[in-house]
């Protein structure tokens, strides 16, 4: 049994070592792990949860350098697949901080990814596992969608199951309002920005959109608010967490970062306050570095700078 399984995207990010800088001007680039659902496997995998991820790489170097750093981080990579016809997805990014992160995303027309299919699923372990955790863009395209209709399927009542809002427009061949809202009731937690919980509710408004995603059937909403904190909502608890302020170096692996703490937070059982405030404090900690999987905090990490020691 895994504390944590997520399925979703992998991939390369190439991230520029001068910031300021468009990529025309760029000069150098360093390699990193990438994806959110991965990032969010790493970061769990950092505050000591067994966890492990469903996705699929290329059969090229790019997909071995993943499939190996998975694991290097401490994160099972045994749902890995490999799909020969497809090449591992790459990102490069724009870093102009404080706020200012454009992604370009180099997917091709049908990403490995989005290519596993319902039948490769070991549905026991997802259903025996403690926190399972989706992305819309998962919802995207076939057979990913089916392969997650089944996976949503096998999990019924058991343990945390998270949907993690992720909305990427340039993924998106069509419309995802109505698939984000087919799946909002299977879904225990759901977490977004401003910008995906209007997709998945039809409004930016934190606490109309909370209380929404309730109505939607979900057990606890979760609205980050970038600059302004975050706001949650559960059926008995309502909860702000304030900012955490730090110089902001590259904002992209922050939301992931929050994800794997919220995991955290679920599986200890912690107060919905509590489990925001050191989600919020996870993502600071990233986003005042460069790289996204390599940055993730530990426990003593997130909890030194709640306490303003890092």
């Amino acid at each position: 049994m895994f504390d944590l399984i997520t399925i979703g995207r992998c991939g390369v990010d190439v991230y520029p070592l001068q910031t300021g800088v468009g990529l025309a001007q760029v000069e150098s680039f360093g390699k990193f792990l990438g994806g959110s659902p991965t990032n969010v496997a790493v970061a769990a995998a950092r505050h000591g949860l067994s966890s492990a991820v469903i996705t699929a790489v290329g059969a090229d170097p790019f997909g071995d350098y993943v499939r190996s750093a998975i694991a290097g981080f401490g994160v099972d990579n045994r749902y890995v697949a490999t799909f020969a016809e497809a090449t591992t997805p790459v990102t490069f990014c724009e870093i102009f901080p404080p706020d200012h992160f454009p992604i370009y995303f180099y997917r091709g027309e049908h990403p490995p990814d989005l290519r596993v299919p319902p039948e490769s699923l070991d549905l026991d372990a997802i259903r025996a596992a403690k926190v399972f955790w989706f992305s819309a863009t998962g919802l995207s395209m076939e057979p990913s969608r089916a392969a997650h209709a089944a996976a949503l399927a096998a999990r019924g009542d058991a343990g945390w199951t998270v949907f993690d809002l992720d909305y990427r427009p340039t993924l998106w061949k069509g419309p995802a309002e109505e698939a984000v809202r087919q799946v909002l009731p299977l879904a225990d937690v759901a977490v977004g920005n401003l910008d995906e919980v209007e997709v998945a509710v039809g409004t930016r408004d934190p606490e109309a959109a909370a209380q929404a995603l309730l109505d939607a059937g979900v057990k606890v909403a979760i609205v980050k608010m970038g600059p302004k904190g975050v706001f949650a909502r559960s059926r008995t608890e309502t909860a702000l967490a304030e900012p955490v302020e730090v110089e902001v170096v590259n904002g992209i692996g922050a939301g992931d970062a929050f994800g794997g703490a919220i995991c955290l937070g679920l599986l200890r059982g912690w107060p919905l306050e509590r489990t925001i405030r050191f989600a919020n404090a996870a993502g600071a900690f990233v986003a005042a570095r460069l790289a996204c999987a390599d940055a993730m905090p530990t426990t003593d990490e997130v909890t030194q700078l709640m306490e303003g020691r890092a």
